[in-house]
């Protein structure tokens, strides 16, 4: 599938664009794959840590922004895929930022959008978050934003283009930079035996980068155009997380912060009606005229009950304590 292709990650130098970097060069052959990034000290930085681990002749680093729609054309010229992880997340700063978000994130989309389309690049796979279903901040009001415009984009393929565009979504990734697992490291490693928890009720879905990164590559193998892709991956309670870690802790419960919810929703009751369930995913197929079940669809899915909810408070898969110590190993 990726073998001899060219493939471009924006925002690259990020969590996920790391764990692809390891993972696409340990399954596959690709021509290149291009780094994609408004940042030239994380680029070099990157460039130093994987200079050993991967083929570094087969990898190029783009300095660019996604706000940067002439720099995008000239990036994309001549590629086959491109994953899109560009994106401000931290929902402080795009609350206190909000026209900056709006920039990056919806603009920024659009701008991939129109790049994709003009560059004729085969297949775009946008990055979303559990965020953006149902939200309550500006982030996530943007990644709905941005979310809709990627599965729109298939209308715009007509005679002329051929680029299939997804989604991806999934939330915190355990061990990234916007998971809280490093911030309790770092008080561990220091010492100290209190835990800071907003809300003992609070639980959050549990995905790895190995996982995330797989199902990019489902996406890019089977998309058809206009699907969202879910993973389907166990819960856990916050406050098993900080036991797991550090079994005798204090916990220190600080209440909600702004803008945060109890539970990752994935997929809401109401997307129920377009939601199949496959071994190990979920899709959201598109709601429009220009879809066409027979040529969309992909086999071996089973629809839904009506009114389901993937929601990480009412998961049927759960990681207790142990089980959260065995994963809390690999990643």
């Amino acid at each position: 599938m990726l073998n001899g292709k060219t493939i471009l990650i924006t925002g690259g130098t990020g969590s996920f664009g790391k764990k692809f970097l390891e993972k696409i060069f340990a399954e596959y052959e690709p021509k290149k794959v291009i780094i994609y990034s408004r940042d030239e000290f994380k680029q070099s930085v990157m460039n130093i840590e994987y200079m050993n681990k991967v083929d570094m002749d087969r990898v190029r680093f783009f300095i660019g922004d996604v706000r940067d729609r002439e720099r995008l054309f000239r990036a994309f010229a001549g590629v086959d895929y491109v994953i899109h992880a560009a994106a401000m997340k931290q929902v402080p700063t795009c609350e206190y930022n909000p026209m900056e978000a709006i920039k990056t994130n919806i603009h920024g989309a659009q701008n991939v959008i129109d790049a994709a389309l003009d560059c004729n690049v085969k297949k775009v796979v946008a990055l979303s978050t559990d965020k953006g279903v149902n939200p309550i901040n500006l982030y996530g009001g943007t990644k709905l934003v941005s979310d809709k415009l990627f599965i729109a984009a298939n209308a715009y393929r007509g005679n002329n283009y051929q680029t299939v565009f997804s989604v991806v979504r999934y939330g915190n990734v355990a061990g990234s930079r916007g998971s809280v697992i490093p911030i309790w490291q770092k008080i561990i490693d220091n010492g100290e035996h209190t835990l800071g928890v907003t809300d003992m009720r609070m639980t959050r879905f549990w995905i790895t980068l190995d996982q995330g990164v797989d199902l990019v590559f489902k996406a890019i193998r089977e998309s058809k155009g206009g699907e969202t892709y879910i993973s389907k991956i166990p819960s856990f309670h916050i406050g098993d997380l900080a036991k797991a870690m550090l079994p005798t802790c204090s916990i220190n419960e600080i209440g909600i912060r702004e803008g945060e919810k109890l539970h990752e929703i994935m997929i809401t009751k109401d997307d129920s009606f377009l939601t199949y369930e496959y071994e190990k995913h979920y899709i959201i197929y598109p709601h429009f005229d220009w879809w066409n079940f027979e040529k969309g669809f992909t086999p071996g899915g089973v629809k839904v009950a009506e009114g389901f909810e993937y929601s990480s408070g009412t998961n049927v898969d759960w990681l207790g304590v142990e089980e959260l110590k065995e994963a809390l190993k690999y990643i």
